[in-house]
């Protein structure tokens, strides 16, 4: 993969069979970094190989900032009509219609999006071919206020709790505020047996630690604690990617954690930001994901702890 400057204002990246041009590559993005519309190419370029397989087959929405990080921003569902007919496309149902989803299969695409300053790629919990029926689920640990110890604690317990209930899990930042973690599913549940099953196990937690971790999702109800959202487990909904940069100040990157991170005192959400592009590499804590997994006997090992004997659903 080689860069090369064309006419002023233009810059061509050489991705595979394809050659991308980033238009106005010197264009600040990032103004208190300083970061411009290349240096968001080229960690692209540099972390394609890792971020690829959880892009792949999955419809995205994109999250475009054509002025900058402080300028306005739009969330793009539908593919517009410039998009190149080599970019792959999933039109998929919606109330009324259907929307029409870009989906990033390789690294000329993702180069391409990077060009239209999408910042940050959010990514369905299914793959296109099966929309109705997720390989992910995810927990997205939400922090009240900046103190992260009890996030890292949140996430001890919740991984506690996937143990019992012999569930292998991901760690991730956000990039934000707070850590996702991350179930690989066998797709053969659907998103409402799905998301019915996350918020029954987040509740279980929720129950173990009230003082600190809530299932409320109005904001004056959580009182400042935790809130355990399981929202996103739901058709059409997504996720940030992994290894996505976020539209905030440093550039901070959606970062794959190892478990045993969880234990430096130091971590953050945003403790990598898109001048790690290298160190992401290096680091790679997902190499070796679990297979994914039925919800059927966690289901099973779930219902047993719900208080008063209620059936989980």
């Amino acid at each position: 993969m080689t860069a090369t400057k064309a006419s002023t204002g233009t810059r061509r990246i050489r991705a595979g069979r394809r050659t991308v041009e980033i238009g106005h590559p010197d264009k600040v993005l990032f103004p208190g970094d300083g970061i411009t519309k290349a240096d968001l190419a080229a960690y692209y370029r540099t972390v394609a190989g890792v971020m690829l397989p959880h892009l792949r087959g999955r419809p995205l929405m994109l999250e475009r900032h054509p002025d900058g990080t402080r300028g306005p921003a739009f969330m793009q569902k539908d593919v517009p009509d410039h998009f190149p007919d080599w970019i792959h496309r999933a039109q998929l149902p919606k109330h009324g219609g259907t929307v029409t989803y870009a989906v990033c299969d390789d690294t000329a695409t993702l180069l391409y999006l990077a060009d239209q300053a999408c910042i940050t790629p959010h990514r369905f919990l299914s793959r296109a071919d099966r929309p109705d029926h997720p390989d992910r689920l995810v927990f997205d640990l939400d922090p009240s206020g900046d103190d992260f110890t009890v996030v890292r604690e949140a996430a001890h317990g919740l991984r506690e709790l996937l143990d019992e209930l012999e569930l292998p899990s991901l760690l991730m930042t956000t990039g934000s505020r707070g850590l996702h973690v991350v179930i690989p599913l066998d797709r053969r549940a659907p998103f409402d047996d799905v998301r019915s099953f996350a918020h029954a196990a987040a509740d279980v937690l929720a129950a173990r630690d009230p003082g600190r971790l809530t299932t409320e999702p109005r904001k004056k109800d959580r009182r400042g604690r935790l809130y355990l959202d399981v929202q996103r487990n739901a058709y059409a909904q997504t996720a940030v990617a992994p290894y996505a940069v976020r539209a905030l100040p440093g550039a901070p990157v959606a970062a794959p954690l190892a478990w045993a991170d969880l234990d430096d005192p130091g971590l953050t959400a945003r403790h990598r930001t898109l001048a790690d592009a290298e160190l992401l590499l290096a680091e790679n804590p997902w190499h070796a994901p679990p297979r994914p997994r039925s919800l059927t006997k966690a289901r099973r090992l779930l219902s047993a702890m719900v208080p008063n004997g209620e059936k989980t659903p």
